[in-house]
């Protein structure tokens, strides 16, 4: 799916609340720093969850790699490309020949070879993105001079030596502009930091700089979750940071090798190249009649970074693998039970009522005498179901922490795989985890289609179900109640009032942001505990953002300060804090601070002990009484209350009421000041477009199965 490059999303919502939001050009809104991701400590000897789950994606991408060197046939693109299109695909060509520069350019009329399905994958496997890691005292001292002379501010020292590694002066002293690689650091900042550093040698069209902005607008985007963008919208955003001519500066980028260009669905649509299939007569006209160019569709040209696109392809290689080697059982039960019977993937969609079919799915799997295990997106959701400990997490089954292990060969040890809370899949989390799967598995996506997507980039549900590629099932068990009603009517565009005579459902309509944070404190602390039965810390509060008046912030600031009162003596939180720990992005781990010590931070997660390394108390550890609705997906409490100030209207659409309207198991408030751009939000305001590739590829794999 591709995003419109001038249709604004609104404000961003997920956890990192001031990432700019890329619509084709740079906003110029600040970015907020995201979160460093240090290993989780349990306080005990060996690896942590988060260091055996790295270790595992390096074992899982080499293995990526062989299986893509051992297949057959060459992976070529491209020979229906034109124009544009064809000299930024003859760039990466070029580039990958040992070419480099203009000449690439030069050469890019050249014949080209034999059309087949896919670009070319590039060969340097990359692990997701890592926060900062601790850095080497001197590597930091080197990196100060350097920041010094060039007018940056000293504290980012640590932080560009824990990015760059042991060389970062070097590094920066070559090229200023690999500060932007640095979490936080805007263009104008990098910009300055180069004309200090360069003087005169600093030109807007050094491609340095334009190699800087545009990994920089790509990293940007996949916060906001795209796997690429239109090069027409990267043409739009480097005109608008003063980029002499973009569209050279773009074919530079690629000339460099920094990004690599795509073009997908040409071949899958049946279009061929002007005159490739001449009439028998030699008149040269084509058999589709005359100049088939003008009856093509126009595919937009798709720029990404390589991290994306190895995750992207690997993931629908291994999603058409288990396609084509699924098994051809036939078991008795419900529907679910016997489309998995006989098919390797299955897709599943349904509320919270629905996950009782998925497990009911993994026990027919068991009573076959299959392994099968079921996984969810969080601990909370984990707790929720009825399969207790054998339930697990996704993180927890790569990572080697919970589930049944690995077989020799580094699959895991398993047959069937339930995953719920398929919505919050990112790519690179499903490439690893599909590629974990041996042929002749069974792999079963669930979730909800109509909550917010991933926090991290792609929209892996979304894609598989857009792509009917496998059996899709959709439950007919309705989530039960007035909550359930509400939330059905939302799903459709429809806010409607529904009868509350158990007080389910509450409005709490207020004037203004302050008048909403008192509302709030009083709700959690005194109305529902009275009135509903549900203790204040079973009370989860949902916002639109970390900003403003009434965004978590101030939120939890009040709240702290009405149910657990103190000092903040351990970097600002006491025992009994709420907090939310987010050790990489797009990820959230809600729990309750225990003590401290000099590891750092103890902390509760629903039952799983984890400790929060003291130089990440102020990046990646909030007070979390208050949440985003991203980071509450996947999870839910027994009573929700939603604030929605005035200010907030920006930042709503259908998924995001839906999604924070949904936490509540027993008990809904919403704290009401948006007036009607509640309902027009969930009536007119849809997801946020993403643009991705998974569609296409699956879509071309399977139809030349299928051919």
């Amino acid at each position: 799916m591709t995003a419109q490059p001038g249709a604004n999303p609104g404000p961003p919502e997920d956890e990192h609340e001031d990432a700019a939001v890329l619509d084709g050009v740079d906003t110029g809104e600040a970015a907020g720093e995201p979160p460093s991701e240090e290993s989780e400590q349990d306080g005990g000897g060996g690896l942590s969850e988060t260091e055996a789950e790295l270790a595992a994606q390096r074992e899982l991408r080499a293995k990526i790699e062989r299986r893509k060197a051992e297949k057959a046939g060459p992976v070529e693109a491209g020979a229906k490309l034109s124009g544009t299109a064809a000299d930024l695909l003859a760039a990466v060509r070029a580039v990958e020949s040992g070419q480099t520069g203009s000449a690439a350019f030069e050469q890019a009329t050249a014949p080209r070879p034999p059309a087949a399905s896919s670009m070319p994958r590039p060969a340097r496997p990359r692990e997701p993105e890592r926060g900062p890691r601790q850095a080497d005292p001197a590597a930091v001292a080197a990196v100060l001079e350097v920041l010094v002379s060039g007018g940056a501010p000293e504290g980012l020292a640590e932080r560009v030596a824990g990015v760059l590694g042991e060389r970062a002066a070097q590094v920066l002293r070559d090229d200023p502009w690999r500060l932007l690689g640095v979490p936080g650091v805007r263009p104008e900042q990098a910009d300055g930091f180069a004309r200090a550093l360069l003087g005169a040698e600093c030109e807007p069209g050094d491609t340095r700089r334009a190699v800087g902005l545009v990994t920089w607008l790509l990293e940007q985007a996949a916060r906001q979750g795209h796997t690429a963008l239109e090069a027409s919208a990267l043409h739009e955003a480097l005109g608008a940071r003063s980029m002499p001519d973009p569209r050279e500066a773009l074919e530079q980028v690629i000339a460099e090798g920094a990004v690599l260009v795509f073009q997908d669905g040409l071949e899958e649509d049946g279009y061929e190249d002007e005159g490739a299939q001449e009439g028998a007569d030699g008149s040269g006209e084509a058999e589709h009649g005359g100049d088939t160019g003008k009856d093509r569709p126009e595919v937009p040209v798709l720029v990404g970074l390589d991290r994306y696109a190895l995750a992207e392809e690997s993931l629908a290689d291994g999603m058409a693998r288990l396609v084509r080697t699924g098994p051809g059982d036939t078991w008795e039960g419900p529907e679910l039970v016997r489309a998995a019977a006989g098919h390797g993937l299955i897709v599943h969609t349904g509320g919270e009522a629905a996950r009782s079919e998925a497990l009911a799915l993994v026990e027919a799997a068991r009573a076959q005498g299959l392994r099968a295990v079921i996984a969810t997106h969080s601990e909370n959701g984990r707790r929720r179901l009825a399969a207790g400990d054998e339930a697990v997490t996704v993180r927890g089954l790569l990572s080697g922490a919970q589930g049944p292990g690995r077989d020799e060969d580094g699959s895991l040890a398993l047959d069937v795989l339930a995953v719920l809370d398929a919505p919050q899949l990112d790519v690179e989390t499903a490439a690893t985890l599909v590629e974990s799967l041996s042929d002749g598995s069974r792999l079963m996506l669930s979730g909800d289609p109509g909550v917010l997507g991933s926090a991290g980039a792609g929209r892996v549900f979304a894609d598989v179900l857009a792509a009917r590629v496998c059996p899709q099932i959709a439950s007919r068990v309705p989530d039960p109640g007035p909550i359930g009603e509400l939330v059905s009517g939302i799903g459709i565009g429809e806010l409607n009032q529904v009868a509350a005579p158990g007080k389910e459902v509450v409005i709490v309509p207020v004037r203004d942001a302050a008048e909403a944070v008192h509302r709030t404190v009083q709700l959690v602390a005194d109305s529902v505990p009275r009135a509903i039965g549900v203790p204040s810390d079973r009370t989860q509060v949902i916002t639109v953002g970390h900003g403003g008046s009434a965004g978590t912030r101030a939120l939890n600031a009040a709240l702290k300060e009405r149910l657990n009162p103190g000092p903040g003596r351990f970097g600002g939180f006491d025992p009994g804090d709420r907090v939310a720990y987010a050790p990489g992005p797009g990820r959230t781990l809600c729990g309750t601070v225990v003590s401290a010590d000099r590891e750092g931070l103890s902390i509760d997660c629903e039952g799983t002990p984890v400790v929060v390394p003291r130089e990440q108390l102020g990046a990646a550890l909030r007070h979390g009484w208050a949440l985003t609705a991203h980071q509450a997906a996947g999870s839910r409490w027994p009573a929700a209350v939603v604030v929605l100030p005035g200010d907030a209207a920006q930042g709503l659409s259908r998924p995001w009421v839906y999604t924070a309207f949904s936490r509540g198991e027993q008990h809904l408030s919403v704290v009401h000041g948006v007036e009607q751009a509640l309902a027009h939000a969930v009536a007119q305001v849809p997801a946020q477009a993403r643009t991705t590739r998974l569609r296409t590829l699956l879509e071309g794999l399977l139809a030349a199965q299928d051919a």
